[in-house]
């Protein structure tokens, strides 16, 4: 069973390394566009047409489940991804946790981009799934870039700088973009002693897999991890060993390209 996982840089790691923990023996195409990096400011249609290639050249590697852990590819390209490639093909999306952390505390702060944090969609699932409490956007500028660059003094600043336009009274903290996981205990350390963080990684791998179980195929594989740089074959970037997901897939064994 090959699975593969579409993301325009390092936000990938977090759900990639959950399904290498929960099921080793999947065989996974890591499909990042460096080239393309960041995806967040560009245009709808610019997304949809990248991530579309993406998935047709993972399609022709032999993918047989695609992930999306990007919240820019689930909210502009996964209606379109599932029409191009069809029911036989399941589609796996990503949505900030917004859900559980609302219903776990009454206050809570959502970290993200300052272009997720001032969209429709954010705002949508605030309303939609706030339950009652108090929810509010902190933009993280430049935590993103930072951590697909390994740069991680940057990082601390920008962490730094959202902790300080947190509101001091927030039960929990949705991390709200899939790159923020990566440094989860560097964000908790700056944090309030006792807030919560969610986010989405675990449970999307947690759904990839049951969407596998369903098909009922073969799914045992030999563990490979191949990983294409804007439709290149090629390695994890230097930064992804920056963190202890990227150090997990890169020390899987690379299928020949």
């Amino acid at each position: 069973m090959i699975v593969a996982l579409i993301d325009s840089g390092l936000g990938m790691l977090p759900t990639s390394a959950w399904l290498r923990k929960l099921r080793p023996d999947l065989d996974l195409i890591l499909a990042l566009d460096p080239d393309g990096a960041p995806w967040g400011p560009k245009p709808e249609q610019w997304v949809i047409d990248r991530v579309l290639a993406t998935a047709q050249r993972c399609l022709d590697r032999g993918a047989e489940v695609i992930v999306l852990p990007c919240n820019t590819a689930s909210v502009t390209a996964l209606d379109h991804v599932r029409e191009f490639v069809g029911p036989a093909v399941p589609v796996v999306g990503t949505v900030p946790a917004i859900k559980p952390a609302a219903a776990a505390c009454e206050s809570v702060a959502v970290w993200a981009t300052a272009a997720t944090t001032a969209s429709r969609y954010q705002a949508d699932l605030i309303a939609k799934f706030g339950n009652g409490s108090s929810v509010v956007g902190v933009a993280c500028h430049g935590l993103a870039e930072a951590i697909d660059r390994g740069e991680r003094d940057a990082a601390f600043a920008a962490i730094a700088s959202a902790v300080e336009r947190t509101p001091d009274d927030v039960g929990g903290v949705v991390l709200g973009c899939t790159h923020y996981p990566l440094m989860a205990d560097e964000i908790a350390a700056q944090l309030p002693a006792g807030v919560r963080l969610f986010d989405s990684a675990e449970a999307v791998a947690t759904q990839t897999l049951r969407r596998i179980d369903a098909l009922n195929r073969p799914s045992a594989g030999e563990g490979t991890v191949e990983v294409f740089l804007s439709g290149r074959p090629g390695r994890l970037p230097a930064s992804a060993e920056a963190f202890p997901a990227g150090q997990l897939l890169a020390a899987g064994r690379s299928q020949p390209s």
